[in-house]
């Protein structure tokens, strides 16, 4: 059978004919003078305002060169390739060969000195971010590429003039596409379906590119275009989110590995409960299951990745967690679902989830078992794609090609999620976690390939979670690759990096930057999750502040007992909730090309809002590791110190919480040093910080009241993402008086910057004591502890 390519989509295409400064942020402190040089300019050059992203000219292929808005993309580009414009600033990009095959590589065009950020699959299943200035440095199984563009007469004048050009790989008809560079910097486009049944000559629709001058702008619009255009997505903003997103949780995958059992469970609810950290919703991750492992015999030596080689015997839980006549095993639970409900009534939890793979397990399910046979499963054994292979080999992966996989029938896939998931349900089970999701396309031979493989086994996925749960609750894991990117209509969230690995301290620098990188990407479609943590450990602050700027969910895996509770309080009110910021945690602008974790120079900046103000978190993550794929070394060493600059200017979309009464400048707040500063939007200031260390600042934009009253919340400051508990700030006043009114939640310490101390201070009607310090004006008073959700009002 031959596929051809499906136009009908999109508009028909049109195949165009080529023609013959800043100060340290503790020096800022020294005086309370207000800074007033807000017409001073970033020192990267980056302008004050946003713009408008659409331009006037449409992308045009001429003399071997697609320019967009004047701007040049591409140079030198093949005659076979095809451009279809879009809109004034955007266009598809394909090719067409002479030969029909079930993988092609086309060369787009030339790529040089221009910066460039790529998202790249380092592995099957996990992206990684890789800059560079030109097309050799674009790896295989780029997903996201994205180019700078510079007009002026040098790097940050005055004159610079910054925009961007993207590209983004999509699915066109059958084909999956990716973009990869060569050594003589040219742009190569990889089109494949994995079946070499499924062959075209062209894929006309294959890359979408498109020109703005925001960044942020443009990946949204670029991938709101695509929604529409492919309809076999939704953006992030349009699903419903699971409610266990804004509470804290415990994973116990690293607590136990395969190894979790009913009162290892308990140990760690009881321990994290009774240091005033309960978790609300738990995962019991890999471990619950019925399975067996014919690689595995009991009195062998172990071999590494055997693990992998396990496969479902049924849908029902394992002895572990349901007790049987013939082994008497007194401390199990009669079932899964009086274990269920038992650890859901001691310990008040709000979700329990448990953890699946795509294929039920990572090996499949066994042919021919009572428990699995309707599914009529068949051992395939996993083809690795040319680009895969190119970049990292994965253990997993090839276990699960060693061993094989006992494949469901993609007839059968829908009967048996919708069997596992009613059962789940009738165990009290509130969702899933859905694991090695991008396996299909290594299997997708003889089966339509991986597009349409992937579309099957995500729809039937989606519609059970719809069918049978009743929140959308799925977290999916190992999923980045765009096959199950662009099939995701429902799903809300999905793991944005590689695993959190607690024993190996290379690792935890690059998880935190690619997670912020990836989310660029990921977020428009999904809320990133930051996988669990430790809070016991070297690297606990640096994660936790990872994930109170990451607009994520919050869990960790700590072994029962064994908790550092004074950085979970940072994180997890009293009550089990967190402070969930409103976006997903991205660079800063202009960390978007630079390398924080081996350029030996750049801080890892992330920024978010929330609903009344800003957050920066910034984090030094060089000299710890080095990217996979790239054989550099990192610059460096744990003990050295670096500096960057930091702005409130930093936080993107910072109008949404300014308002009509801003006085244009900004209250900052270091919660390392509890410090409080005034400044500009514009202005910068330094930090300083060794690797591993990290800060997290607090900007919010102060408002002048009653014409003389300028106050700015700030939030509950013994939280690491402070304005996380702002919820709403109004005013009321007369010719005499001014009442500023701030309701928000938690316990702890409120603190806001005042222009002048005030009169009274009351929280839920009753007058309550405060501290003002004069050299700050930082206003401070303590919510008491049986208050959950509070009414401040100061009265000036």
């Amino acid at each position: 059978m031959t596929t051809m390519i499906h136009t009908t989509m999109f508009p028909s295409p049109v195949r165009l004919l080529q023609l013959g400064s800043g100060q340290r942020f503790s020096s800022l402190l020294a005086s309370n003078q207000r800074i007033i040089s807000r017409g001073s300019r970033r020192a990267n050059g980056l302008p004050a305002c946003r713009q408008s992203m659409f331009l006037s000219t449409k992308p045009v292929l001429k003399n071997g060169t697609l320019s967009i808005n004047g701007k040049d993309a591409l140079t030198g580009v093949p005659d076979n390739v095809v451009v279809t414009p879009l809109t004034n600033s955007s266009a598809f990009v394909g090719a067409t060969s002479a030969d029909a095959n079930s993988r092609l590589v086309f060369k787009l065009g030339v790529i040089e000195d221009v910066r460039i950020l790529c998202l790249f699959r380092f592995k099957l299943f996990w992206m990684i971010p890789r800059v560079g200035n030109s097309g050799s440095d674009i790896p295989v199984e780029t997903q996201m590429l994205l180019m700078e563009v510079r007009e002026g007469t040098e790097i940050g004048a005055p004159n610079e003039t910054i925009s961007y050009i993207l590209f983004l790989p999509v699915l066109d008809g059958e084909f999956r596409s990716s973009l990869q560079g060569n050594s003589s910097n040219e742009l190569q486009l990889c089109v494949e379906s994995c079946d070499p049944a499924v062959v075209t000559s062209e894929s006309l629709k294959a890359v979408f590119v498109n020109y703005g001058n925001h960044p942020f702008d443009l990946i949204h619009e670029s991938m709101k275009m695509l929604e529409q255009q492919l309809g076999t997505f939704t953006l992030r903003e349009t699903k419903q989110m699971p409610g266990m997103l804004d509470w804290f949780g415990w994973c116990t995958w690293d607590a136990f590995y395969q190894e979790v059992n009913p009162q290892g469970i308990r140990d760690g609810l009881k321990s994290l409960s009774q240091g005033g950290t309960p978790a609300k919703f738990i995962i019991i991750d890999d471990g619950w299951q019925d399975t067996t492992n014919e690689f595995q015999k009991e009195g062998e030596p172990y071999v590494e990745g055997s693990q992998f080689g396990g496969r479902l015997v049924s849908i029902e839980e394992n002895n572990k967690f349901r007790r049987t006549e013939n082994e008497g095993q007194i401390e199990a639970p009669s079932s899964l679902k009086d274990f269920v409900s038992e650890i859901r009534t001691n310990f008040d939890l709000k979700y329990v989830y448990v953890w699946h793979a795509l294929l039920g397990y990572w090996g499949g399910l066994v042919p021919n078992a009572l428990g699995t046979k309707k599914y009529d499963p068949k051992l395939r054994y996993p083809i690795q794609s040319p680009g895969n292979l190119a970049n990292m080999r994965d253990l997993s992966m090839d276990s699960m090609e060693k061993y094989g996989i006992g494949t469901i029938d993609p007839a059968k896939i829908s009967q048996f999620y919708d069997d596992l998931h009613k059962y789940l349900v009738s165990q009290g089970v509130d969702g899933v976690k859905v694991d090695v999701q991008n396996i299909l396309e290594t299997i997708a031979t003889g089966l339509g390939g991986r597009v349409s493989l992937t579309r099957q086994f995500q729809k039937a996925l989606e519609d059970s979670i719809a069918t049978n749960f009743q929140d959308n609750s799925i977290i999916c894991c190992m999923g980045q690759s765009t096959d199950t990117v662009y099939h995701s209509k429902r799903s809300a969230i999905t793991r944005a990096s590689d695993d959190y690995y607690p024993s190996n301290p290379t690792t935890q620098t690059l998880h935190i930057a690619a997670v912020a990188f990836n989310s660029i990407f990921l977020g428009e479609v999904f809320v990133p999750d930051w996988d669990m943590f430790y809070s016991y450990h070297d690297a606990a602050e640096f994660h936790a502040v990872a994930r109170a700027v990451g607009g994520c969910g919050v869990y960790v895996s700590d072994k029962p007992g064994q908790h550092d509770f004074k950085v979970l309080k940072r994180l997890v009110l009293s009550d089990g909730s967190v402070l969930r910021a409103k976006y997903p945690g991205r660079p800063t602008r202009d960390c978007l090309f630079n390398d924080p974790v081996t350029d030996g120079k750049s801080l890892m900046k992330i920024w978010n809002l929330n609903k009344c103000t800003g957050v920066l978190g910034v984090f030094n993550c060089q000299g710890a590791g080095t990217w996979p794929c790239l054989e550099i070394e990192a610059k460096g060493d744990l003990s050295s110190e670096l500096s960057g600059q930091v702005s409130p200017a930093d936080v993107e979309y910072f109008e949404e919480v300014s308002g009509k009464l801003w006085t244009g400048d900004c209250a900052v707040f270091a919660y390392s040093t509890g410090s409080l500063v005034r400044l500009p939007k514009e202005e910068t200031f330094d930090v300083t910080l060794k690797v591993l260390q990290c800060d997290v600042f607090t900007v919010s934009p102060i408002k002048v009241y009653n014409q003389k009253i300028e106050f700015a919340p700030v939030g509950l400051v013994n939280m690491y993402n402070s304005g996380g508990a702002v919820k709403a700030i109004d005013f009321s006043s007369d010719s005499s008086t001014c009442e500023i009114h701030v309701k928000g939640r938690g316990v702890g310490t409120f603190g806001a910057y005042s222009s002048t101390k005030p009169k009274s201070c009351y929280i839920n009607s009753k007058v309550e004591e405060y501290d003002f310090r004069d050299e700050d004006n930082l206003l401070t008073l303590t919510i008491p502890a049986s208050t959950s959700s509070w009414d401040v009002v100061i009265c000036y």
